[in-house]
Parts: C-alpha cells; structure tokens; sequence
C-alpha cells in the first residue's frame, strides 16, 4: 500500500502550536494549494489541506512561518474521528507532514532554504534546488544580481496576503 502527499501552498494563517499530555509538541496549519486549472471565466480555484506536525518540527514551523508563507509539505494522508464536547462525532482528514520545506528565503538576503526533516536533521535543500547533508560544503555565494536571475523568490517583497474571502470556512 503506498500512501504519500507532497503539497506547496500559502499558509492561510499563524502555524497553532501545542504540547500534548506527553509533553509533545504538536504545530497544526492549513495550506492554500492551487488547482492546476482554471475555470471557464479565467480564475484559478484553491483546495484549503490541514496539516499537522510533532516535536521539533512543529517548533520550527511555529517559529519560522507565519500567514502567507510559501512551504512543501511531504507526509501521509490521515483521517481520525473524535467526539466534541457536545457529544458529536466530529471526522477530520489531514496530511500527517514527515517533513516540511520553507521555501522562501529568511529576511531580506537570506539565500538558502531550510528543510527540516525527521529522518535527517542536518539535510537542506539551497537556493538552487539542490538536496545536500551537512558533510558536503555549499555552493559558492553569487552576486546578489546573478542570484535573483536563478531563484525567483531572491527580491520578493514578502507573503501574500490571504483574505477571509479566500477561505471556504
């Protein structure tokens, strides 16, 4: 059986973090994807996917996206049932993240992508695409100029804003 997602999308608002009965952290956050297609008058529709992360992971969300920021998510697909306090059984189905990539650089000049991930806590991905442990050095730094023409995100003026508008709830 083969239960696998991988998603990029826009954070529709702050990442919400708790820490569990067992003292684990446990971030939740909604990921606006876009549809590949658009409709016959010309607009490009959005799903809304919630996404759950554990431990150090989720403290790394909380702490470094917020609304509006761009992020992949590599994980499985999980649906869970649970009673509310009126009594009713509530369905929820969410993408259970194994790892999730910041994908716009930190601050003004930042150049490099974090990636963190369960299985390897020194891995990262760079600006150029390129998957790399923390045995192998980073490629050179470039101009700031030659730098903008290779990764789109290098001028960005920051996140989108999403308006309640956007949302289906």
């Amino acid at each position: 059986m083969l239960n696998r997602v991988v998603l990029v999308g826009r954070l529709t608002k702050d990442p919400d973090l708790k820490v569990s009965q067992n003292n684990i952290s446990v971030a939740t956050f909604t990921l606006a994807v876009n549809r590949p297609f658009t409709s016959s008058n010309g607009e490009r529709g959005a799903d809304f996917i919630n996404c759950v992360v554990f431990r150090k992971q989720a403290e790394n969300v909380n702490q470094y996206l917020k609304k509006g920021s761009l992020a992949g998510v590599d994980g499985r697909l999980q649906s869970r049932t649970y009673d509310n306090k009126d009594g009713q059984r509530v369905f929820v189905t969410e993408v259970v993240c194994d790892s999730v990539q910041f994908l716009e650089p930190k601050g003004q000049g930042g150049n490099q992508q974090q990636q963190y991930n369960n299985n390897s806590a020194d891995s990262y991905t760079n600006a150029y695409g390129n998957q790399s442990t923390g045995s192998r050095p980073a490629p050179q730094q470039q101009s700031r100029q030659d730098n903008a023409e290779e990764n789109p995100f290098a001028n960005a003026d920051g996140p989108v804003d999403i308006s309640d508008d956007d949302l289906p709830f």
